[in-house]
């Protein structure tokens, strides 16, 4: 009966001194995870944003700035070696990102979305890479795959099908495959990057610098890429949270600062982009229904390109 007295009495028994040893650590670990507030990542949002405007934006660019004999029109382009790059580097920066997340993230929808992330972004490249090279023969962007002079007139006409495939992999299942993924990751790091001292809710001279080029990029990704409807709903979804975790007494830290008010700056440019193209008919055309946010480079090929 003593030795059984003494087994009660163990510590990690419950009840005993051992369990409240666990228990407390246990809890201040947590309380440690939630106090945690991690520095301005500065290196890890300047290579993104570097990468965001010399892979992506500036891939079309390039396309149309290097000599065509350099890149014949039957193999990959220069902009084509940018997206490959960008397709290698952002989700790389992205798990980096990640890592440094005061708050534990599940790892097994990291994987999922990153992967999927992969895939949307590949298909992407292939269906952009053969877009972009169709302007070289004529191929306007404001005008809808069966409105193009360069494709209506092609026999037989089940052609014609086979480019609205390859538009449909480009502009819609590559964008949501990439998007998506994108979004909800960056979503998910924004849910960690609160901190309990107010003094911390700041942020730095060099993260005000990146705001506006980080802004304007997200401003191009959503025109562009015609996801405004992703974009507002994370958006929303970023102020019901601050919201949430202000009743808490919980605020952003300088990291989380940093990506609402550059999504923030990217709703005030997408507002004003739709207001000075509002009444233009030929983009009205190809954009109709509630949701009209013309794309930069249809308003290009329509407004500019056309020019010259």
């Amino acid at each position: 009966m003593e030795a059984a007295a003494r087994r009660r009495q163990l510590p990690g028994a419950a009840g005993g001194p051992g369990a409240t040893f666990v228990q407390a650590r246990h809890g201040s670990a947590k309380a440690e995870e939630t106090d945690h507030t991690a520095p301005f990542h500065f290196d890890l949002w300047f290579y993104f944003t570097l990468q965001n405007w010399v892979l992506d934006f500036g891939r079309p660019i390039a396309m149309l700035v290097f000599p065509l004999q350099w890149f014949p029109l039957n193999k990959p382009s220069v902009g084509d070696y940018f997206h490959m790059a960008y397709n290698v580097i952002t989700p790389f920066l992205l798990l980096k990102l990640i890592e440094r997340s005061p708050r534990t993230l599940p790892r097994s929808i990291i994987y999922v979305s990153i992967i999927t992330f992969i895939m949307g972004a590949s298909i992407h490249l292939v269906g952009d890479s053969v877009n972009h090279r169709l302007l070289f023969s004529g191929y306007q962007h404001h005008l809808s795959v069966r409105e193009n002079p360069i494709i209506k007139n092609l026999k037989p006409e089940t052609l014609i099908d086979s480019f609205e495939l390859l538009y449909y992999y480009d502009e819609y299942l590559g964008h949501s495959m990439w998007y998506i993924p994108f979004f909800l990751i960056l979503f998910m790091y924004f849910s960690g990057c609160f901190t309990t001292s107010k003094t911390q809710s700041h942020m730095p001279g060099p993260a005000l610098l990146l705001v506006g080029p980080s802004g304007l990029y997200y401003w191009y990704l959503v025109t562009e890429g015609q996801i405004f409807i992703l974009f507002i709903f994370t958006f929303f979804a970023m102020l019901a949270l601050v919201f949430h975790q202000k009743r808490r007494r919980l605020f952003l830290d300088s990291n989380g600062l940093f990506l609402f008010y550059s999504f923030a700056l990217t709703l005030s440019l997408v507002v004003l982009w739709v207001a000075w193209l509002w009444n233009d008919p030929v983009l009205r055309k190809k954009y109709p229904g509630v949701i009209y946010v013309p794309e930069p480079w249809a308003f290009y090929t329509l407004h500019v390109s056309s020019q010259h």
